[in-house]
């Protein structure tokens, strides 16, 4: 019986010693901007794989110790701190960094001419990020993956790229953001290898779109998890940010899925995901981006494809609306040939979205188009017509843009010098401000097909 009054009360010893001391560890954790000093009010604060947000100090309360912690905010980089045993207060400077980038395919990131041609753009230019590859439109991972289903598949039978993270460090250590960009429900390798998780069609063969591709059923848990795993992989590796497109509903009626498909499903299915992946991210404290189809941000509906812009709101830390004029092939009101008024379609556009979401400007990051058209008059948009969309975007105050060439083909013309050469050289014509956009009073729009 001494014996076990003993351990008994050794126990309860052990247990009140561990709760003093943690009654006596607090370190308060405040998040700053590292130009102005001032606390950044609702950061994400990452410590042991759990996040809190800050408050209008921007700081967070620790009751026990922590070898590493982490923070972000939309419209900073990512910053992380070592504590040192025995201080109470920990500052975590956050640096504004507006990115303005590129996209690269895999192929164009492993091609020698492309990828040198985008960094001479990044060196003479304001460009300082890029969006890369690493699940594209055909499903293929074209580096070596560590995620079983993607060999399963047949998705890693071309490998241009061995080792993702030596090649982000490439990349990261010459300053640049980066983007990795997935494309999630539009996979014909899955598809066609495992046919349980594909969309159907009435029938019950595999659906396929325009470009004969098919896709993977956006209601099956199977495949949020290879798209979540390929995005972890992604994020270990060092992105920025992860980039989900085609996240969304194949844009027709006649597919069959494995539930019915009403527009609350729809919604539910791509809010959904994009909330389970963000849960599963969280540890490794990137950014997470959502790609949505421009006419999402007028569309009272989910464009039947479920994107509807109120729900999607503040799960990504981005939004961003793909608003090439040449994609608004009904205009917009007051503006019906977009390619005649890109910054109008790019700032309006925005506009109209954050009057829905509510969301402020910094949570959006449109593409822009940088592309020859292929809907109106075949204008190829660089130069004036480019600067113009970057002006719109800049007006709104996005949180930067991102220019779209699948060629991925880009020219200097429209662009700022880089911020280095600003100084010593002025501006070219083709830089110059394109006038402002005015703030035009949007009219409601009648929900319209959806469009790529």
């Amino acid at each position: 019986m001494k014996n076990k009054m003993s351990k008994v009360v050794r126990y309860f010893a052990v247990v009140l010693f561990a709760a003093l001391c943690s009654e006596a560890y607090a370190l308060d954790v405040k998040v700053i901007d590292s130009a102005s000093k001032a606390p950044i009010k609702d950061a994400t604060v990452l410590v042991d794989n759990v996040t809190a947000l800050t408050n209008e100090a921007g700081v967070v309360s620790l009751k026990a110790p922590a070898a590493k912690i982490s923070a972000k905010s939309p419209g900073y980089i990512r910053g992380e701190v070592i504590p040192s045993p025995g201080i109470a207060t920990i500052q975590i400077p956050l640096r504004p960094f507006v990115p303005k980038a590129l996209y690269l395919s895999m192929y164009g990131v492993s091609s020698k001419k492309l990828r040198n041609s985008a960094l001479k753009l990044i060196e003479d230019t304001e460009i300082n990020a890029l969006v890369i590859d690493i699940k594209g439109d055909w499903g293929v991972l074209n580096y070596k993956s560590a995620v079983p289903l993607a060999a399963e598949v047949g998705g890693q039978k071309v490998i241009l790229v061995k080792d993702l993270a030596e090649m982000v460090k490439t990349f990261r250590d010459k300053g640049i953001y980066l983007i990795a960009r997935i494309v999630v429900f539009k996979d014909n390798p899955l598809a066609e290898t495992k046919h349980e998780l594909a969309v159907k069609t009435q029938g019950g063969d595999l659906w396929r779109d325009r470009e004969k591709l098919a896709w993977v059923d956006p209601f099956r848990k199977e495949v949020w998890d290879y798209n979540i795993d390929i995005a972890v992989e992604a994020a270990k590796s060092g992105f920025d940010e992860i980039q989900f497109d085609y996240v969304r509903f194949p844009d027709s009626l006649k597919p069959k899925f494995s539930k019915p498909s009403t527009e609350e499903a729809r919604v539910a299915a791509i809010t959904g995901f994009l909330q389970e992946a963000k849960r599963r991210l969280a540890p490794y404290n990137v950014y997470l981006g959502a790609d949505i189809f421009g006419y999402a941000c007028w569309n009272l509906d989910d464009t039947q494809i479920g994107q509807k812009i109120e729900n999607l709101a503040g799960v990504p830390d981005y939004l961003s609306p793909m608003l090439y004029p040449s994609g608004f092939q009904f205009g917009i009101p007051g503006y019906r040939n977009p390619v005649q008024n890109p910054n109008k379609i790019v700032y309006l556009s925005l506009k109209r979205a954050q009057e829905r979401t509510k969301l402020p400007p910094n949570r959006f990051r449109p593409w822009i188009q940088a592309f020859r058209d292929y809907a109106y008059d075949r204008r190829f948009f660089k130069g004036e017509p480019v600067r113009e969309q970057i002006n719109a975007a800049e007006q709104f105050g996005s949180h930067g843009w991102m220019l779209w060439n699948p060629q991925n083909n880009y020219y200097p013309e429209g662009l700022k010098p880089h911020p280095a050469q600003a100084a010593a050289a002025p501006l070219s014509p083709d830089n110059q401000a394109a006038k402002v956009p005015g703030q035009v009073q949007a009219q409601a729009v009648t929900p319209v097909a959806a469009v790529k």
